[in-house]
């Protein structure tokens, strides 16, 4: 039975490193059979439909053929995307805060990312785990003081795709559509 999917795909498209046209993306996706793909942002955001359930190391074996390097994925499903973007803390409808949701692979749980962040900034940073993800704020004003770029370059860092709260509910209405 077809079901929709996000691919969150990390490290692309960053200072120049990584290229990775989303046309060129889109395309590879359909060539292997996913229909209604659609890119969104150049930051590497895909939603599809698929008739078999992909897996995040098919899609990254795919990727690695297609662009010649490594791309981690990210892959849930409709309700898995759902899910998360439902459980973020009321603090979430702050628009005095950046928002950020840390999606997790599938190898790390949000215990295991909540205890490898950094020391947070108090008065700035918030963190709260949730479903395969953990919900990050800081204060915009005081956003320079913010420890969450510390966590770039640590061992976890490797299992996270970051997306900001807009793309983060604007991929899931591109599910919806």
């Amino acid at each position: 039975m077809a079901a929709r999917y996000v691919a969150l795909l990390r490290g692309i498209n960053v200072g120049g490193r990584n290229p990775v046209k989303m046309a060129t993306l889109a395309k590879g996706l359909t060539d292997v059979g996913h229909r209604d793909v659609r890119t969104y942002i150049n930051s590497g955001n895909v939603v599809f439909t698929a008739d078999q359930a992909p897996t995040e190391s098919e899609l990254e074996a795919l990727l690695a053929e297609r662009f010649g390097f490594a791309i981690p994925v990210l892959l849930r499903d409709r309700a898995a995307y759902a899910a998360t973007v439902e459980a973020a803390p009321i603090e979430f409808a702050d628009d005095t805060l950046r928002r950020d949701v840390l999606f997790l692979k599938d190898t790390t749980t949000p215990a295991e990312a909540m205890a490898a962040l950094p020391d947070l900034t108090d008065g700035v940073d918030q963190v709260w785990p949730g479903p395969r993800a953990l919900y990050f704020a800081r204060l915009d004003a005081e956003a320079s003081r913010s420890r969450l770029a510390k966590i770039v370059g640590t061992p976890i860092y490797r299992d996270i795709s970051a997306r900001n709260w807009r793309t983060t509910r604007t991929l899931l209405e591109l599910l919806d559509a």
